[in-house]
């Protein structure tokens, strides 16, 4: 059964599936679909184009699906996707996108503390730690299970690799690669993140060889042409991602922090 607050304000077209429940003074427009279980707090404001999945817990004052902040946005219809068992905090705002029948897409079971803001086009992917006051601009790409410190700001279309864990208050202006720990303005990689390694269940043997190939990568002096064939002959899994992302990097990967013994 749907419990809908007295105050709350719903548009009838809007889709609400079985046991969600809706706030005080929360508005909903149409053309929005809610999931089963979800629960959305008082004063959250859901616009058209959103479609959220099952099980999420929406804190109050958010705003999903508003428009994008695009110079060349022109009304268009475009959506913003949110997966399951999110925890999405107060005062926490994500756009849609800004291009004609695309999507921001946020995965599942990712947790978006408070006040922090995610633009348009972006694809969060599943269990993505999304810290208070993190800024992250349009086009950006976050990988499974990294974790963006408070206050970071993060450069339109840069990627943030798996794993990878980025430190409080550093600015984002290049590709941080899988695994990797960055910091600074503008960050720079001081090492990998061994914590968040040992925590996803990467046992001993795994985590040498993932160092064995950050190494590789970052300390052996070698051309990048050449690491990254020597790395390709490791033939591990990790390794083959890490290489694969480092290969399709635009803006290019953040250096490393070579006072960093």
């Amino acid at each position: 059964m749907v419990e809908i607050h007295s105050t709350a304000i719903v548009d009838p077209s809007a889709e609400i599936d079985e046991d969600v429940k809706i706030g005080p003074y929360a508005f909903i427009e149409g053309k929005v679909k809610i999931g089963k279980g979800t629960v959305v707090g008082a004063h959250t404001v859901i616009h058209s184009g959103t479609e959220i999945g099952k099980d999420n817990k929406i804190g109050v004052h958010v705003v999903l699906g508003g428009e994008p902040q695009h110079l060349s946005y022109k009304r268009e219809e475009t959506f913003l996707k949110i997966g399951d068992r999110n925890i999405i905090r107060e005062f926490v705002s994500i756009h849609r996108s800004f291009r004609e029948g695309c999507a921001t897409v946020i995965g599942n079971n990712c947790y978006i503390m408070a006040s922090s803001h995610i633009g348009h086009d972006c694809v969060i992917g599943d269990d993505v730690i999304i810290t208070s006051f993190a800024g992250i601009s349009g086009h950006v790409i976050i990988e499974e299970k990294a974790v963006v410190g408070g206050h970071v700001g993060i450069h339109q279309f840069v990627r943030i690799g798996k794993l990878a864990m980025l430190s409080g208050s550093s600015g984002i202006a290049q590709d941080v690669p899988p695994f990797c720990i960055a910091a600074g303005r503008p960050a720079k990689v001081y090492g990998l993140n061994v914590v968040g390694l040992k925590r996803a269940g990467f046992d001993s043997e795994k985590r040498k060889i993932i160092k064995k190939a950050f190494d590789m990568f970052y300390r052996s002096g070698l051309p990048k042409r050449e690491v990254l064939k020597r790395l390709e002959e490791m033939d591990d899994p990790e390794v083959r991602h890490f290489v694969e992302f480092v290969r399709s990097s635009e803006r290019g990967v953040c250096s490393f922090a070579r006072d960093v013994k």
